[in-house]
């Protein structure tokens, strides 16, 4: 497997660097925790948002730091956890007088090392408070979890609480809206291949030719059924139909509905998905009223996708609709 890589060791801070050095004008890199955080934070007036998980996931988080995003991200090395000082010197950093809102995807190890940074961190002074993201509906407990995993569904948390803080709303208010947006998102992905971590180099566990892994999470964990590959539009029904049922999501809901690459997808195959996953929720009579296609949660180089879906309101589609500046742009 061909990779751009020189020391595996050294490719999360590499990476880093690259993109601080992509964005000097709205990134700050500090390389002894791993840490990108916007060049204007923290700021008195508002909240600080920081959210750490394991590299590999990118764009997800170094890349959604900036204005109506994230204020800061402190990855670990890949599929790992970042380690207590890292989360705990981060939270300093970005101490706010209004306080700090840490984000955390629920893996075992996540919550491990954001608890305890928390802790730490409140008895240092610092107003700082954790919200557990869970919105994968694939299994109930997995390899690095106890619970519901936290996958891509954590980008319409991340946009929505940092859309209230922007605003000016306090610590409270903020994780009223995180726990909100949570608690009407739903996720469940597809692998058509294994990943290869740099570090590894070989694919993380074994996926035959003619089989795809339903229901699988962002770090190669088993999902609900290994089955044979099936055309496109099966895939959809296979993984939007569990989605649809675990809110539920029903006639006349306004949603907004992602779908999410893997890392190793072409960006018209996933088109292709939401075309029959579009119709599919039309059919149902759900309204999809914001839409997202792209790359946001992966699993390094995994061939696959997911499908989420948010149930709207006027409150949460107004803190979806507000701008945002982030490296994952376009143009």
């Amino acid at each position: 497997m061909k990779k751009f890589v020189n020391d595996p060791k050294q490719f999360v801070p590499e990476m880093l660097e690259g993109l601080a050095l992509a964005n000097p004008e709205t990134l700050r890199y500090v390389p002894e925790y791993n840490l990108i955080m916007r060049s204007d934070s923290p700021n008195e007036n508002r909240v600080s948002i920081v959210q750490g998980s394991g590299s590999g996931h990118e764009p997800a988080h170094v890349m959604a730091v900036g204005k109506g995003m994230l204020d800061a991200a402190c990855p670990g090395d890949v599929f790992a956890a970042p380690p207590f000082d890292y989360v705990f010197e981060t939270t300093k950093l970005l101490a706010s007088p209004k306080g700090v809102l840490l984000l955390v995807n629920n893996y075992t190890g996540d919550r491990m090392v954001f608890d305890m940074a928390q802790e730490m961190a409140a008895a240092e002074g610092v107003n700082v408070k954790t919200l557990f993201i869970d919105d994968d509906v694939s299994v109930q407990d997995s390899t690095y979890t106890i619970g519901r995993r936290g996958v891509a569904g954590n980008f319409f948390v991340i946009k929505a609480v940092a859309a209230a803080a922007e605003r000016g709303a306090d610590l409270d208010e903020v994780i009223r809206i995180g726990e909100k947006v949570n608690s009407v998102t739903r996720t469940m992905g597809v692998a058509l291949t294994a990943c290869t971590p740099p570090a590894k180099g070989s694919p993380l566990f074994e996926l035959g030719e003619d089989e795809i892994e339903v229901g699988v999470g962002i770090h190669g964990e088993p999902g609900r059924r290994r089955a044979k590959m099936m055309p496109a539009n099966d895939i959809v029904d296979e993984i939007l139909e569990p989605v649809v049922s675990d809110l539920p999501f029903k006639d006349g809901d306004r949603v907004a509905l992602m779908v999410n690459g893997l890392g190793g997808t072409p960006i018209s195959e996933l088109y292709l998905l939401y075309g029959q996953a579009h119709k599919q929720l039309a059919a149902k009579g759900i309204t999809v009223g914001r839409s997202y296609v792209g790359e946001y949660c992966t699993s390094l180089d995994m061939a696959g996708a997911s499908i989420t879906l948010v149930r709207l309101d006027d409150e949460i589609e107004s803190l979806l609709n507000d701008p945002a500046e982030i490296a994952m742009r376009v143009f």
